[in-house]
């Protein structure tokens, strides 16, 4: 479930940065600026669920794990 959720975030990413061009290309520069901080931060939410600690193994292979 939590990978779905993951690569859906990540393709949204991707349309808020397309989006943040078209906007940038029309001249809507605020827009544009905000699209990008937006995919930044979703981009940094993906990663900090994907990305490994130190002992080699990332949080999103947990995240499916019942609690103590």
């Amino acid at each position: 479930m939590i990978t779905t959720v993951l690569s859906l975030l990540t393709l949204a990413v991707l349309l808020m940065l397309a989006g943040a061009a078209l906007q940038w290309r029309r001249g809507e520069r605020r827009k544009a600026a905000l699209l990008v901080i937006l995919a930044l931060v979703a981009g940094i939410n993906v990663a900090i669920w994907t990305v490994p600690y130190d002992s080699g193994e990332a949080p999103v292979a947990r995240a499916d794990e019942k609690p103590a």
